[in-house]
């Protein structure tokens, strides 16, 4: 949920952003806290959690490394189909089709990254449910990015984001089975504990990225703000104040005190 907030928020700032270089930086900010944040890192948490009684797991740090990679870049391409030029619906669809594709991808990349001593089955028609709800739910989550409006309307989209991607995680997971082998031999790869501090610290280092930046840029309503400074500064300077008329001397003072000097 955390990460879909700060993806939601920096999704919103992109469609504030008046140039072109402006939105492409804040949709690239955005893949960062959705795909990597809100979908990677719960995914690879989440994937500590599983175990298979009798056997020790290992993960193969390249293979894992790359489902990360996956997620974020399949979901930043996704962003900025949908994120560019005039929104459509459209692109919402092909954009969520293919960081749907994306996310399914990295989600079985990160289990592929597993050694176990069992072997691995996957049952066809749960598969195929989790790709559908990942290819939903990044749909609805483009459609989201690109309309969602307000603090609770945010928090709320995030709610609805971060039970989708939840849902598609351990849709895939219920579809994995393992059947011990006889024979154990050695495993190769890292532990969980392994992992666990480097990945926590990277995604605190990330989330801490994101806030700042989100807190450092101005919004819409601060550059309405410095634009209207602007012009009233402009306005002074074209038509600068006009000198103040002298006050009125009915008795002649002035004269006097002057033929006086």
């Amino acid at each position: 949920m955390l990460g879909s907030v700060l993806g939601l928020i920096c999704a919103q700032r992109a469609r504030e952003a008046t140039a072109t270089a402006q939105r492409a930086w804040w949709l690239m900010l955005a893949a960062w806290a959705i795909g990597g944040t809100a979908i990677w890192s719960m995914h690879f948490m989440a994937m500590l959690g599983f175990s298979v009684t009798g056997a020790p797991i290992r993960y193969d740090i390249g293979l894992t490394a790359a489902s990360a990679l996956i997620a974020i870049v399949m979901v930043g391409i996704g962003l900025f189909i949908a994120g560019l030029g005039r929104p459509l619906l459209i692109k919402v669809i092909i954009g969520g089709v293919i960081a749907g594709a994306g996310v399914a991808a990295m989600h079985y990349t990160g289990m592929a990254a597993m050694r176990v001593n069992a072997e691995i089955h996957y049952d066809s028609t749960r598969v195929g449910l989790s790709i559908a709800i990942a290819v939903v739910a990044s749909a609805v989550a483009l459609w989201l990015a690109l309309n969602v409006k307000g603090a609770l309307a945010v928090v709320g989209s995030a709610l609805i984001m971060g039970v989708a991607v939840n849902g598609m995680h351990f849709t895939g997971m219920y579809s994995m089975s393992a059947t011990l082998h006889e024979e154990h031999g050695a495993l190769s790869g890292a532990t969980a504990s392994n992992l666990l501090v480097p990945i926590v610290l990277a995604v605190i280092l990330v989330v801490i990225g994101l806030v700042y930046a989100v807190l450092a840029a101005p919004n819409a309503d601060d550059r309405a703000g410095m634009a209207y400074l602007q012009n009233r500064m402009a306005d002074r300077d074209d038509n600068p104040p006009a000198a103040p008329a002298p006050a009125p001397d009915p008795h002649g003072l002035a004269a006097r005190f002057q033929s006086r000097r």
